[in-house]
């Protein structure tokens, strides 16, 4: 089954300013349109992209709201990696003609029920 999936990131200011900026993104027709939950031990954790015929072009990483366990992005375990928010969902947009087949996001702690949205 094909599945399309349109990513729209909406940013809204109020206050001394008062705007709102829509950025779509480019469909994807080859999303695999899931929804993957993780436990992370203490330490790196190497998460595959979904296969099966799919090619994500976003990943929308979204931690426990109670999460208090410091989170880092990475390429490889290797990497010095980014500080993503412990409780706000972070995206990530990957160009399809490099595409890792895998990311790893290492916990200070232990940390249950992480969830991913592929697109």
């Amino acid at each position: 089954m094909a599945v399309t999936a349109v990513r729209t990131i909406a940013i809204t200011f109020s206050g001394d300013i008062q705007a709102t900026n829509s950025l779509p993104a480019a469909p994807n027709g080859v999303a695999p349109g899931s929804i993957t939950i993780h436990s992370l031990a203490a330490g790196d954790n190497t998460i595959t992209l979904p296969g099966g015929g799919s090619t994500p072009q976003g990943a929308t990483i979204i931690p426990p709201s109670g999460n208090t366990q410091a989170l880092t992005l990475k390429g490889v375990g290797g990497d010095t990696g980014i500080r993503i928010h412990k409780t706000d969902p972070t995206v990530v947009t990957f160009d399809s003609t490099a595409l890792p087949a895998n990311i790893v996001i290492n916990a200070a702690g232990i940390v249950t029920g992480m969830r991913i949205i592929w697109t």
